[in-house]
């Protein structure tokens, strides 16, 4: 499961290099039919006399003394001063409440902080562990991450998580302080992308508006996470875009130094794991597409039910659609000491949804070679606010998933397994699915013990798996060794 450490929300600056291959860039001279961002026919934006001059009222298009298209003397080549960071968060505030129909009800504040401290905020949060080994829910994540093939038999998920993180976010907005916070390589002369900016402050906006400290911005599952972000993200990054379009065409924008991103990574650390990045990227990847999609049918009213109510799944957002997980009833059966995480999850399960299948599928093809998808396809998108494609055949189709993570304690060490329930829509779904797992399980040597058993003898990922098919379910027992199996999940059921 991803875990926020305490932040709500956040902008990911990523430079994803993935298979090769860069984010393609958005046109502004490119219009797939899309909204063009501007005044409503439900929202007035005022419109400023030939000098500026303040309304008698906070009208929208005006925040603080600015309006969105006035000029400002910022030049933050030497960095922001007090009153720069004033001019340049006031006007910004203007420019999303034109494009986003929506008023500020207050000034929102912006603090910088180095990629230094960031960092080692982050590992603070991640260390949940005690002198005495990890905590329960690091044990059960691991196991969630590992079945994934993401992070292996001695891999810690919560460091790459946070080592992953604290690398790779430009900035956040955290609903508990009310406040944006930019990070930066020089805090005491901070440069911020205009980018960065206007996308925390679509969170400020929404947390203004719907309080994003409310449980119902907060999945139960890594899946139900996602696809929260799918909204919540989907449309910050969908104004940023509306607002990148209008730089230097309508607009006049305050430039950023090209040395002064405040996205890379900085400091000391092993960097990004891939399949990790790829899978916090992809609300901010469908997410704008499944906004845009929404202003299309019917405007900004349709994005502001979308986040009174918003997606269950990545199923939902990458393939623009309302269709609902089908419910998976599931009960233990397991023998010999084995057990699940009673307290973690959803009564001991997570559910990884369709976006991290096709991590999976796709981190495994490009790092251990596995015969699963081309890795290079995550760049084929049809829209221009789409980044990368999530959508491939082994993990198209899904109707829903269970993963429950079990332990075993044996002689003052402990033994994890797990059992994944999968549910497809159709039998051929669920026969791809299991075909492509088992792509998986060849490419690391695994031999077959028996007709649904496979054995991994060496590496990461040294365990016996059982991969079962009945109907449209795949069932993936997983365990030490192939007698470990029956004790996790009897083959009968």
């Amino acid at each position: 499961m991803l875990t926020r450490h305490g932040v709500a929300t956040g902008a990911l600056a990523l430079l994803l290099v993935l298979a090769g291959c860069t984010a393609p860039m958005v046109n502004p001279a490119l219009d797939d039919g899309g909204a063009a961002g501007g005044p409503s026919d439900t929202s007035v934006v005022a419109s400023p006399d030939a000098n500026f001059s303040d309304p008698s009222d906070d009208v929208l298009g005006w925040e603080d003394g600015y309006w969105y298209n006035e000029s400002i003397d910022v030049n933050q080549s030497d960095g922001l001063s007090d009153e720069e960071l004033r001019a340049y968060v006031a006007r910004s505030m203007a420019r999303v409440e034109y494009l986003r129909h929506k008023e500020f009800e207050e000034r929102v504040s912006v603090d910088v902080l180095s990629r230094a401290e960031y960092r080692e905020r982050t590992r603070s949060n991640a260390r949940s562990g005690s002198d005495s080994g990890p905590s329960a829910f690091d044990q059960w994540n691991n196991q969630v991450w590992e079945a994934l093939f993401v992070t292996g038999e001695t891999g810690d998920s919560q460091e790459a998580i946070s080592e992953t993180q604290s690398s790779s976010v430009a900035g956040f907005y955290s609903p508990r302080n009310d406040a944006i916070t930019v990070i930066t390589p020089s805090p005491d002369s901070p440069r911020i992308d205009n980018a960065t900016l206007v996308h925390e402050l679509v969170h400020a906006l929404q947390d203004q508006h719907y309080d994003l400290t409310s449980e119902k911005y907060r999945g139960e599952t890594q899946d139900g996470d996602l696809a929260i972000d799918g909204a919540v993200e989907g449309d910050a990054k969908y104004v940023e875009l509306l607002y990148r379009d209008r730089c230097g065409v309508e607009w006049e924008c305050v430039a950023t130094p090209a040395a002064a991103g405040g996205g890379g990574a900085g400091g000391s650390g092993g960097g990004p794991n891939l399949g990790i990045l790829l899978t916090i990227f992809q609300p901010y990847s469908d997410g704008p597409v499944y906004v845009h999609d929404r202003v299309q049918e019917g405007g900004w009213e349709a994005v502001d039910e979308l986040l009174e109510d918003p997606p269950e799944s990545t199923e939902q957002t990458i393939h623009l659609t309302d269709e609902k997980p089908v419910p998976i009833e599931y009960r233990s059966r397991a023998t010999n000491g084995w057990s699940t995480f009673p307290n973690q999850g959803q009564s001991g399960s997570d559910t990884v949804g369709e976006a991290s299948m096709y991590v999976m599928f796709w981190y495994q093809a490009r790092t251990a070679g596995a015969d699963t998808i081309d890795p290079r396809g995550i760049v084929q998108t049809e829209s221009r606010y789409d980044t990368y494609n999530y959508d491939a055949v082994p993990s198209s189709g899904w109707a829903n998933d269970r993963l429950f993570p079990y332990k075993k304690a044996s002689g003052g060490e402990s033994e994890y397994g797990y059992v994944w329930v999968t549910e497809w829509d159709t039998e051929g779904d669920a026969r791809e699915f299991r075909d492509a797992y088992r792509k998986i399980l060849r490419a690391h040597d695994a031999t077959r013990q028996s007709e649904n058993t496979w054995v991994v003898e060496d590496g990461e990922f040294a365990d016996a798996f059982r991969v079962r098919m009945d109907g449209t379910r795949v069932t993936i027992v997983n365990g030490p060794t192939a007698e470990d199996l029956d004790d996790i999940r009897p083959a009968a059921n």
